[in-house]
This record gives structure tokens, C-alpha cells and sequence, in this order.
């Protein structure tokens, strides 16, 4: 049975990525901060408790702040595959935390590599870049596309990428990059902008909410179902050596345009319920991201499978069911008070 460790398993992408690596018959060791709250609901249904001779996924505790205690878990685990998923990943909160964004996106990469390099093990390691790194670069952006990061996160995952080329360079390690473009799903977090609106057109729907507050409606954006793209990952590492990949659709979308969508769905007009706040708007925004992903259809014979419209309809179906449930709630007497939408 091969062991994966994925940082940042409770995100979004290591919950996918879980469930498929569980479906190839992995066994699964993911890694994860100590708070006082829990945060696994994404992966809730697939942990069982240790004692079960059934589980096959383990939680270890560990920060990618500190290197010791990443290199004490490769020992311990002595995973087959790492899949780098940890990371402080929302591009507007990293212009109000730059250095924990620094240290944790672009140091936190070098850390683990580190951890493979002095610990020895034979594992695969799978780093997720970003599309972000490209920022003002013109579209179509690949392989080859100079990066011009426009955000302290994309440059602390331009910092990530370089290092992960040369130690695949200077220690011979299979380290490849997967740079993939924005993916989108119902377990997308609440504060991205995807989910910010079909979160709150499906409250707006149900009379629990009036307004949706956003930035920058021209942004355009390569979006895709995460679902498909935790395959292309996997896929990554299966390679006969490492390399970088961009993965993409191939096609672009303003935020203007998934808003008029999501809220056509729910037969309203997004004009009269979406509002422009300033405070959205990046320092140095990125205008078009637009993914060519030639490389990945050739070299892994990978594709996405849900479209632009699909995506949609998944995300505000999802949301819609968890807004009934908050109308139900409220028309029962609990108020939702803790609920925030800007």
C-alpha cells in the first residue's frame, strides 16, 4: 500500500486530493495545525479513528513554520509521495500579513524539501504552484511565460517554485510543480470570491441577506472544478521523471460573469443586489488569467471534465441546500448570528 502525506489536507484541494488517493488504494497521513476548534469538516467523512483496522487516514500535528517537526514526520511516516497543498493561500490577506506569508508559502517549501533531503527517503514530491505567480504577464500564460507576481503570495510561490527546480537539480529529488490555475468547488472557503457569491445569492434568494459586497467585477479568471484538478496532480507524480505543468481549461471569466451567472440561476438580477467596497480591490491587481494547458493534455493526458457552467451549477446547488437549512433555523427561533458575509 503507498503512503501520501499532504500538507494542507483540511483545505479544499487535500480534501479531494484525499478522497481520490483513498480510491487508488493509498494509505493517507495529512498534516495539521493545533487549535482550539477543529477544522476537518472537509474530511470528516473519510477519518475513522486509529484504533479501526479499517483507517487508512492518519493526522499528524505539525506547523510548516518549523522545520524539525517536518523532518521528525518524514521519518516517522516514510511516505511514497508528498503532495504540498499547506499554504497561507488567499492572495488579498497576503497584502495584510506579507512576512507569515512569506515564511509559511515560500519558506514552508524549502523546509520540507529539506526534510526529504536530510532524512533520505525515496518520496515524490508534488508542489502546489499557482497561477498567480504569473500576474501581469499576458495571456495565454504556460510553461514558458516569465513570471511577474503582483502579490506577496505570488511571490512567495515564485520563491516555492524555484527552489522545488533546484533541488530536483541539486539533489537529484523527484520534485515536480504543478501550476494550476483557479479551481473552484463547494468546499471552496467562504472568504474566495466564487463561493463569496454563490454563498450569499443563495441567502440573498432566501430573503437571509441583502447585499453582496465585492471588488474588482473585470478581474478574469481561468476557473475549474478542483475535482479534476487533484487527478492532474496525482498524475504529476506518476511521471517517469519530474517536471512542471501548467493546469488549466483553456478558458477565462470575469467575475462580473460569474456573478450574472450565479445569480441567473437563481432568477435574480445581480445588479440590483451587488455592490462595489473598495476595500476588495488589491493593491496591484492581476487582470487576465488564462491558462495553456497543451503540456498537461499531452504529457498526462489530462483534461478537465466539468465545465464553466457545471461548476456553477454544482457551487449553487450546494450553497442553496445550506441556505434552506439556515432559513429553517431562523424560522424556528435559532438565529445565525456568527454568520458574516461582506
Amino acid at each position: 500500500m503507498k503512503k501520501a502525506l499532504i500538507t494542507g489536507i483540511t483545505g479544499q484541494d487535500g480534501s479531494y486530493l484525499a478522497e481520490f488517493l483513498l480510491a487508488k488504494g493509498y494509505e493517507i497521513h495529512g498534516l495539521i495545525r493545533r487549535a482550539s476548534t477543529f477544522n476537518t469538516n472537509r474530511i470528516d467523512h473519510l477519518y475513522r479513528d486509529f484504533h479501526d483496522p479499517q483507517a487508512r487516514v492518519y493526522l499528524h500535528y505539525g506547523d510548516l513554520s518549523v522545520s524539525g517537526q517536518l523532518t521528525d514526520l518524514l521519518q516517522e511516516v516514510k511516505p511514497d509521495e508528498i503532495y504540498h497543498l499547506g499554504a497561507q493561500s488567499h492572495v488579498r490577506v497576503s497584502f495584510d500579513m506579507p512576512e507569515y506569508t512569506g515564511d509559511v508559502t515560500g519558506l514552508g517549501t524549502i523546509r520540507l524539501l529539506e526534510a526529504i533531503r536530510k532524512t533520505g527517503i525515496m518520496a515524490r514530491f508534488y508542489q502546489a504552484s499557482s497561477s498567480e505567480m504569473f500576474g501581469a504577464a499576458p495571456p495565454p500564460q504556460g510553461e514558458a511565460t516569465p513570471f511577474q507576481p503582483r502579490s506577496p503570495y505570488a511571490a512567495a510561490k515564485v520563491y516555492a517554485y524555484y527552489v522545488v527546480r533546484n533541488y530536483r537539480e541539486a539533489y537529484n529529488l523527484f520534485a515536480a510543480n504543478g501550476i494550476l490555475f483557479n479551481h473552484e468547488s463547494p468546499r471552496r472557503g467562504e472568504t474566495f470570491v466564487t463561493r463569496k457569491i454563490t454563498r450569499a445569492a443563495t441567502r440573498i434568494k432566501l430573503g437571509l441577506q441583502e447585499k453582496l459586497y465585492l471588488g474588482n467585477l473585470e478581474a478574469k479568471r481561468d476557473w475549474g472544478f478542483a475535482g479534476d484538478y487533484v487527478e492532474a496532480m496525482w498524475l504529476l507524480l506518476q511521471q517517469e521523471s519530474p517536471d512542471d505543468c501548467v493546469i488549466a481549461t483553456g478558458e477565462t471569466h470575469s467575475v462580473r460573469e460569474f456573478a450574472e451567472k450565479v445569480f441567473a440561476r437563481l432568477n435574480l438580477d445581480y445588479q440590483r443586489h451587488v455592490a462595489i467596497d473598495p476595500r476588495y480591490f488589491r493593491p496591484t491587481e492581476v487582470d487576465v488569467l488564462l491558462g495553456d494547458a497543451t503540456k498537461a493534455r499531452k504529457t498526462l493526458n489530462w483534461s478537465p471534465k466539468v465545465s464553466f457552467d457545471q461548476l456553477i451549477d454544482m457551487m449553487v446547488g450546494a450553497d442553496l441546500e445550506i441556505a434552506e437549512k439556515e432559513k429553517t433555523l431562523l424560522d424556528a427561533g435559532y438565529a445565525s448570528g456568527n454568520h458574516r458575509m461582506g
